[in-house]
């Protein structure tokens, strides 16, 4: 059993686990109940769907921390990551897919972020990435 926002969950027992635990921002080595949980789910060795990357991965390096969720497949977010992309990240990444989640081409050029994304979501919301 996994204790997960107060509620039990019979991991053994499950179809598909969904993977958000960590996001983009992580430094370090997931630490204290994130970790406890990683291990967790890796554990019950069921399909991990990871959403943007699978938690304890290094976004930009890709390097995997310790624990780091075993997903079967990633469903990253607007645009992919570079660290999905890195050799040591495919044991853990999976199948790879791009999601889209509505931000406007204008937000992507702001001064801030300087990019020029050309409208990849035009026939599909969900593509298929080759690493």
């Amino acid at each position: 059993m996994a204790l997960v926002a107060g509620e039990i969950f019979d991991l053994p027992a499950a179809d598909l686990v969904i993977d958000a635990m960590i996001g983009y921002g992580l430094i370090g080595n997931p630490r204290g109940r994130t970790a406890e949980w990683i291990q967790q789910v890796n554990q019950a060795a069921r399909p991990v769907l990871a959403l943007d990357l699978p938690s304890g991965l290094e976004t930009s390096t890709g390097l995997p921390g310790t624990p780091c969720v075993r997903a079967a497949a990633t469903m990253t977010l607007a645009l992919p990551k570079t660290g999905l992309f890195a050799p040591q990240a495919a044991s853990v990444v999976g199948d790879l897919y791009l999601a889209d989640i509505g931000v406007p081409p204008e937000l992507y050029a702001a001064p801030s972020i300087g990019l020029t994304v050309e409208p990849i979501f035009a026939h599909d919301t969900l593509l298929p990435l080759e690493r």
